[in-house]
């Protein structure tokens, strides 16, 4: 019986660290490029676009601007907090 619960233990953590390493790899995908970021958040119609920034429209009509911060592709006010000795997340 205990060796079961390790198994199923080691199972789930194995599951786990699988899950968040997937997340991670989609999360560097998606912020990698404009337009993977583009895609992922929806867009179906590009507006302006510059080597920085862009505005995209959805197909309910919303427009939202996307901008490069450190190589990387947000939208624009939801870029990621800098305050750990320069790291941001």
């Amino acid at each position: 019986m205990n060796k079961k619960i390790l198994i199923a233990i080691i199972v789930l953590v194995i599951a786990a660290v699988a899950l968040v390493g997937y997340e991670l790899w989609y999360l560097h995908k998606v912020h990698s490029s404009f337009e993977n970021y583009y895609a992922f958040r929806g867009c179906t119609r590009l507006v302006s676009r510059t080597d920085t920034e862009g505005v995209c429209q959805t197909a309910s009509g919303q427009t939202m601007k996307i901008v490069q911060f450190q190589n990387r592709w947000y939208l624009n006010g939801d870029l990621p907090h800098c305050w750990f000795f320069g790291r941001c997340f």
